[in-house]
């Protein structure tokens, strides 16, 4: 990140040079105040000029980056990351040899993962987006076997006539379930149980 240090007669007067420098305005930068100034004596002789550090300060979009790739450094897997963005998410995409190591049955430790970036990066007033991780596109393959686990349920639902309780899903993964069966005419869904059980049910509608 780019960083000056600037003089002037005041800290504000200072902060603008830099500013001005850097191209940049207040909410994208961090102030230090190096030193406050003085007036010396008589209010002229020995006088001391304000000193300030401004850095730009990193987006947030980077600061998932660098710590996504600090992870995977630190473990010793060579893994190349990719940020994507949509109004309401930011996307990590990890691709890399040994990286599906990360994955975990169905998902677990990536799910962790994720949960442990949005905790350390935060939001910020300028971006609150949640972050979603993926490796090796598991989350997009996962999300096509459930569609068709839903399918296949629901098709059962409606040849038996008997409810269908799937196995325990994260919250992310429930509402893939529920998404894919909402436009069927014939069947329903809800979740039942408590985490880290808690489970769709899809069974025939009412009426």
């Amino acid at each position: 990140m780019r960083a000056v240090e600037k003089r002037g007669r005041s800290v504000e007067e200072a902060v603008s040079a830099a500013l001005a420098e850097l191209g940049l305005t207040r909410d994208e930068v961090d102030i230090e105040v190096v030193e406050e100034p003085s007036k010396g004596l008589f209010g002229f002789l020995g006088g001391r000029e304000a000193v300030v550090r401004v850095r730009e300060r990193e987006s947030r979009i980077s600061r998932c980056k660098r710590f996504v790739e600090d992870i995977f450094r630190a473990i010793g897997v060579d893994a190349d990351v990719q940020v994507r963005e949509s109004e309401e998410y930011l996307y990590i995409e990890v691709k890399g040899e040994s990286a599906g190591a990360l994955i975990g049955h169905r998902g677990r430790a990536l799910d962790a993962l994720q949960y442990l970036i949005n905790l350390s990066v935060g939001r910020d007033d300028q971006d609150k987006r949640k972050v979603v991780l993926d490796i090796e596109e598991y989350r997009k393959r996962r999300e096509e076997t459930l569609r068709r686990v839903a399918s296949r349920a629901g098709e059962r639902v409606k040849r038996t006539r008997r409810p269908v309780a799937l196995e325990p899903m994260s919250a992310a993964e429930r509402r893939v379930v529920h998404m894919a069966l909402q436009g069927d005419p014939e069947v329903s869904t809800h979740s039942e149980g408590d985490e880290p059980y808690r489970h769709v049910v899809i069974s025939l509608k009412r009426g």
